[in-house]
């Protein structure tokens, strides 16, 4: 019973109460601060994420001719700036692209890779898996960065642009600086501790031996002439250069402070590893849901498969006419469900048989739909299904519970006046990644190893997530690219946030294509995450609101979460217009600007 969208998107387009903003000020001016404004519609082209300068140096790129493709690598590499703790050159990610004039969506897999001598032990010491903190703040826990050759082969493929062009804001950014804001300064103190292991990360980001100070400008010098020498050299310097040299000096010979005490696990990253690498040219997932066609990241992410089936499970139930508990309630299972699957099939199809397209159906959607009953909630950790095999309401399977994934990375989305947008999820993984700084480059190296399952997660079932040489660790990444029946662009969109990444997601698309919520408060709707565990993660609007103790009533189990994800947007009005929007609150607010502001 597939119901069209009965309404035109179009027109749910803005909150009365926010307003729109037109281009900024080029970063790196002065650092003067650009304000934040979570909302934007103009023409032009349009770009949001999490930081008003990098979104400003998308804009600039759009403003001066660049198409989509060329701001989102502006607005990344201005990122790798101002949030340093979450993304940057020392990391990987997904690119989604739409191509307007072939009205066709591409992806790029720019997902990190584990050492060519890793194996399945890569996180066993005496036979115990290594405690996770102590992973994470170590050479074991860095992969081969995509990021670069993930933004050159962007670039490549549909760009207009030289990467040196485009690395001008940020390097600009760099050396003049940004103005340091609560959210810079409190996920600085978060990691403050594990920064002190590290001489050189200490030294850039606390500055004079102390915590940057609100209002403070904050420069860094040295990933400037980095970003210069990649402009200058191109990314083949990470890769085979004397960058790479540095990357695997440091991994190898992690640079702790002898005092601390802290053992900084080395790993075995090889110049051979890095020369090796290569960003991945895959077809999207899609997924037919309302009658639009949603696209997204195949494995190595699970982001486009898990979402995919919850929206296919969803399918069947009409979310625009549900009261918010029914809605929840049956978002919540979807997810559930869907994460019971995830845990078992989804990992890098290099090394696994993942059954993308048997995920993906309907007809598997349906036999696991029928599990979620309207006045009880299913027992987690649910058990996988066969998506080769569907079995009507089949629960019978052996169950293997989530495991952990870090909650940083960000998210930009982007559209031109020609009509391309692009959706690009980027990440170091956790807050701060492996806290190791590449002494005299300016970036902090990724712990994005620390992704794959340490040992299985259920000795029972098998477990598609291990390490393994050169292998891709799972990922939630989620970049998001939705399109009318005529092949046209509706919305984009995406998140960070660890494995919640899928159900913000899962909960801003529904919250948007079903419940007629205009995108900026879609986005800021308090969200519910589920990932098939004993308890649903509230964020305090969910908690504090009366639909918790009736879906208590049903059956539910909640835990507190302060903050899930941070999303941005867009979405195509009529007459050449769009709709920038980004966080209102999370993560200090995000940041929606367009080329030419409609008001």
């Amino acid at each position: 019973m597939r119901r069209p969208v009965a309404r035109k998107l179009s027109v749910l387009a803005v909150s009365a109460a926010v307003v729109s903003v037109g281009a900024a000020a080029p970063p790196g001016a002065g650092a003067n601060p650009v304000e934040k404004v979570p909302v934007a519609v103009g023409y032009g082209g349009a770009v949001s994420s999490v930081d008003p300068d990098a979104s400003a140096a998308g804009i600039e790129v759009l403003r001066r001719g660049g198409n989509a493709v060329d701001a989102a690598v502006a607005t990344a590499a201005a990122l790798g700036v101002t949030e340093p703790y979450s993304a940057g050159i020392g990391g990987g990610g997904y690119f989604v692209h739409y191509d307007a004039k072939s009205r066709a969506v591409h992806t790029l897999d720019g997902r990190e890779t584990a050492p060519l001598t890793a194996d399945s032990q890569l996180f066993v010491e005496n036979g115990t898996a290594i405690p996770f903190a102590e992973a994470v703040s170590s050479g074991l826990s860095v992969g081969t960065p995509g990021t670069p050759a993930t933004w050159q082969k962007a670039l490549d493929k549909w760009g207009s642009r030289g990467l040196g062009t485009l690395l001008k804001p940020a390097e600009r950014l760099a050396r003049d600086g940004f103005v340091v804001d609560d959210t810079f300064r409190a996920q600085t103190a978060a990691n403050e501790t594990r920064f002190r292991y590290f001489p050189d990360t200490a030294e850039l980001f606390l500055p004079n031996g102390s915590l940057p100070v609100v209002g403070s400008t904050f420069k860094n010098p040295d990933l400037a002439r980095t970003y210069a020498e990649l402009a200058k050299k191109g990314v083949g310097a990470l890769y085979r250069g004397d960058i790479a040299e540095d990357i695997v000096d440091t991994v190898n010979h992690p640079p702790v402070d002898p005092a601390s005490g802290w053992n900084a696990r080395p790993g075995d990253l090889t110049a051979k590893d890095l020369d090796a690498y290569r960003v991945k040219s895959q077809a999207p997932t899609r997924t037919s849901y309302r009658g639009l066609g949603v696209y997204s990241m195949a494995p190595s992410s699970s982001g486009g498969t898990t979402v995919g089936e919850a929206l296919n499970i969803l399918e069947r139930t009409d979310l625009s006419k549900a009261s918010e508990v029914q809605y929840l309630h049956r978002y919540i299972e979807a997810s559930r469900i869907a994460f019971a699957d995830r845990g078992r099939w989804v990992g890098d199809p290099a090394f696994e048989d993942v059954p993308t397209k048997e995920l993906l159906s309907q007809r598997y959607a349906d036999s696991r739909e029928c599990l979620i009953e309207d006045d009880a909630v299913l027992t987690s950790p649910v058990a996988p299904g066969d998506p080769r095999n569907p079995a009507a309401c089949d629960a019978s399977g052996t169950a293997a519970p989530t495991t952990y994934e870090g909650d940083s990375t960000t998210h930009l989305t982007v559209a031109d006046k020609w009509g391309n947008v692009v959706s690009y999820t980027l990440t170091i993984e956790q807050t701060g990644g492996s806290g190791i700084t590449v002494p005299g480059r300016g970036f902090i190296l990724n712990n994005e190893l620390t992704d794959f399952s340490f040992t299985p997660a259920s000795p029972a079932v098998h477990d598609p997530n291990l390490p393994g040489p050169g292998k891709r660790p799972r990922s939630s990444m989620s970049p998001t690219i939705v399109l009318d029946q005529h092949g046209k662009p509706v919305v984009a969109l995406g998140s960070p946030g660890g494995a919640t990444i899928i159900t913000t997601v899962l909960q801003t698309l529904t919250g948007f294509l079903d419940r007629g919520l205009p995108l900026v408060d879609a986005i800021a709707a308090p969200r519910a995450s589920q990932r098939n565990q004993t308890t649903t993660e509230l964020e305090p609007g969910l908690w504090n609101s009366p639909s918790k103790a009736k879906l208590a009533a049903i059956g539910h189990g909640f835990r507190q979460n302060p903050e899930i994800g941070a999303a941005t947007g867009v979405q195509r009005l009529p007459n050449g217009k769009w709709l920038a929007a980004a966080e209102t609150v999370r993560r200090g607010g995000g940041s929606a600007m367009v080329v030419r502001s409609a008001s």
